[in-house]
């Protein structure tokens, strides 16, 4: 039996194999139990390794390698995701805050290691263990609508001092360890990394920004260009002799304004997210040793409680001091406290670098007990963060910000938009496009968009894509234009039953996607009607679905749709709001067309989280009121406020008494991997009645 599994632990692919059925079952199973999905992934590693059905060995090249992938797309993404633009705007106030939640907790954690016996070099990089933090918790945040508060970004902006000095801090304790260190070597050290980062963060930002322009709308290649990046900076790193994840961090922070919030980022943070930062984690779990972590917490158990004690209490040091310079409030103070905790990304990673480095005498930097104990810091903190945020965060003043303008109230993003709204419903040229290219579908379609156009005293433009072909002569070519044709004679007899002007158009092209697109831009298209697409699969998650491509390359916004009755019929329309953001103020303005070329009556549907102070309910209420009455946005308009945690359940109920509910395109994901449920998707999938999925261009 021992051969037997000796030989599996052996085969690369029996080891690949049970790692995906491990990150497929495990972390959802987790969840569930209100815990972190990377918790499970540990878990696995523990149950898998030397210490139990010792299925993996943490020593064989393919977990290695596995895991090292892992390693470095984790610190990628960390920098990838990043947001450069709110730190730019908040850039000092992010310096100062980050040096307080870096050094405070670096001074905290040198005290600790040397209390306990440990040399300088592992006192400082224990204290640069403690320095960086994850951002767990900013799901939490912006699901409350709360990223805009100064507060919040400046700890966002902070993530970038901190894990940059926290790195910087172990390549140069492992160069000490290594026996590598002088005072000449350091500054050989710091010379030599201070030319890396500039030839990677300028460099690749110039190399990435001429290859996307140059590449235009080939996803693939620029998705496989953001990889080679990766994986060249990490060897870089190592020719320099610092640890191959600073590489990797700089690549994420250098490519993190090429490739934007697009198509080419999803599919990087998919791949990461999916495959390989699940294999650093579980890769952590088997190297843990359990008889020596049960002897770490019997035997060191003062030892880790001072690293998490320590921890915990230099984060809060350093908020409360941000509170007395900044003028915060306590809420907003409590809120960085919590979003600055959890031990992660940049912590776990170092911590493994750190215990594995040796010096000739065969000593890593840290023992197998400051392991642990960072095991058990990544997990206290991974959710105590999360559930402080979600306390605080409630508690924080209600942003009067726009989402693209700072320091800009709610009723002044009113008076703007609404007058510009009035010039656009009079404008004398709007114009529809509807792709047509399922004959089941066409009819609802048209029918929509003749409404929309009628209603404007504009035009619909139906347009098929045929597809192209190397060879213009083939028959293939011909049959798919007499195809659209058939569909297009259709459309124009639907437009005829409306009294609408139609003008049809055939388009050859590679890409349908692209095509429609273009075709947009070139009838200046005030909006696009698709029809709904249920393609979910491995594939369409890899390399998006016709719909992701339009909603992100189009230059005005789309309404996707799935009618289950004739748009005549809709009447009865449920908005689901969350703040009133431009974005959201474009949705309402489309429910109001279509209400008002049907004779519909709209619903302003509002869900506040349980612990949403009164006052803040209030407010929003007065403003949808406000926006209802004054600038007469719906003859018959209601809103309807709900206070539940589940926001999509409350949509989901609701809309049983609705013909059709109008959602807004929106999709977030988070660092280290960790995919947060999108409201919209959910509701998505068991709505029961008619529902638009209305987005702006490039969401």
């Amino acid at each position: 039996m021992e051969n037997f599994l000796s030989i599996l632990r052996g085969n690369p692919l029996v080891s690949f194999t049970i790692l995906l059925l491990v990150i497929l079952t495990l972390p959802p199973i987790f969840e569930r139990l209100r815990l972190p999905g990377l918790v499970g992934l540990l878990f696995a590693g523990v149950i898998l390794g030397k210490d139990g059905l010792y299925l993996l060995d943490a020593d064989s090249e393919s977990i290695e390698l596995f895991a090292d992938i892992g390693k470095i797309y984790l610190m990628f993404v960390a920098g990838l995701e990043i947001d450069l633009a709110e730190f730019r705007k908040t850039k000092g106030r992010s310096l100062v805050f980050g040096s307080l939640t870096f050094f405070l907790p670096l001074l905290m954690g040198t005290f600790v290691g040397l209390n306990f016996g440990f040399g300088w070099n592992s006192s400082i990089l224990i204290g640069s263990l403690l320095a960086s933090h994850t951002l767990l918790g900013f799901p939490i945040v912006q699901r409350l609508g709360m990223v805009k508060n100064q507060a919040v970004m400046v700890t966002i902006g902070a993530t970038i001092f901190t894990d940059i000095a926290a790195l910087l801090v172990l390549a140069i304790c492992v160069s000490i360890h290594s026996g590598d260190f002088s005072a000449a070597s350091l500054v050989m050290q710091l010379v030599s990394l201070g030319f890396y980062a500039i030839i990677i963060l300028f460099g690749f930002y110039w190399l990435g920004k001429e290859y996307f322009r140059r590449t235009g709308d080939e996803e693939s290649n620029q998705f496989l260009f953001v990889l080679l990046a990766v994986f060249l900076a990490s060897i870089g790193a190592q020719l320099i002799n610092v640890d191959k994840i600073i590489g990797a961090f700089l690549a994420g922070l250098a490519v993190n304004d090429v490739v934007g919030d697009g198509p080419v980022k999803e599919k990087v943070e998919f791949v990461g997210g999916t495959l390989f930062i699940p294999f650093f984690f579980v890769g952590m779990g088997l190297l843990l040793d359990i008889p020596a972590f049960l002897k770490t917490i019997q035997f060191q158990l003062f030892l880790v409680i001072s690293i998490v004690g320590g921890l915990i209490a230099a984060k809060f040091l350093a908020a409360t001091v941000a509170k007395f310079i900044y003028r915060y409030t306590w809420a907003e103070s409590f809120t960085m406290w919590s979003l600055s905790l959890p031990q992660v990304a940049a912590t776990l990673a170092a911590a493994l670098v750190a215990y594995q480095v040796k010096d000739a005498d065969g000593q890593t930097l840290i023992n197998e007990a400051v392991f642990n104990s960072v095991i058990v810091l990544m997990l206290i903190t991974s959710i105590l963060g999360p559930v402080l945020t979600a306390q605080f965060a409630t508690k924080l003043p209600l942003p009067k910000t726009r989402e693209d303008e700072e320091n800009r109230n709610i009723e002044s993003t009113l008076d703007e938009w609404l007058p510009q709204l009035k010039n656009e419903i009079k404008n004398d040229h709007f114009t529809v496009l509807i792709p047509i290219y399922n004959p089941y579908t066409q009819r609802d379609l048209i029918e929509m968009g003749a409404l929309l156009a009628k209603k404007e005293s504009g035009i619909i433009v139906p347009v098929s894509i045929a597809a192209a072909h190397v060879h213009m002569d083939d028959p293939q070519v011909d049959g798919n234009l007499k195809q659209s044709q058939i569909l297009l004679d259709r459309a124009i007899e639907i437009s005829q039953e409306f009294e609408v002007s139609a003008q049809p158009i055939i388009r050859i092209d590679d890409d349908a996607a692209q095509g429609i697109s273009r075709s947009a831009k070139e009838k200046n298209a005030n909006l696009i009607i698709m029809g709904w697409s249920e393609n979910t699969g491995l594939k369409a998650r890899l390399f998006g679905t016709i719909l992701d491509t339009v909603f992100w390359s189009s230059h005005c916004p789309v309404a996707v749709m799935r009618l289950l009755d004739h748009p005549v019929n809709l009447r009865r329309i449920l908005v689901p709001i969350k703040n009133l953001s431009q974005a959201t103020l474009e949705t309402i303005k489309f429910a109001q067309l279509f209400a008002d070329s049907n004779q519909g009556i709209i619903t302003l549907l509002h869900i506040c989280d349980r612990q949403t102070p009164q006052e803040q309910i209030t407010e929003f209420k007065t403003t949808l009121s406000k926006l209802i009455t004054e600038y007469e946005l719906s003859k018959e308009c209601k809103i309807k406020m709900i206070i539940h945690d589940s926001p999509s359940q409350v949509i989901i109920r609701a809309s049983h008494q609705f013909d059709l509910v109008v959602l807004r395109s929106f999709r977030r994901r988070t660092a280290g991997g960790l995919a947060v449920s999108d409201i919209t998707t959910e509701v998505l999938k068991k709505l029961s009645c008619s529902l638009v999925l209305f987005g702006q261009p490039h969401s």
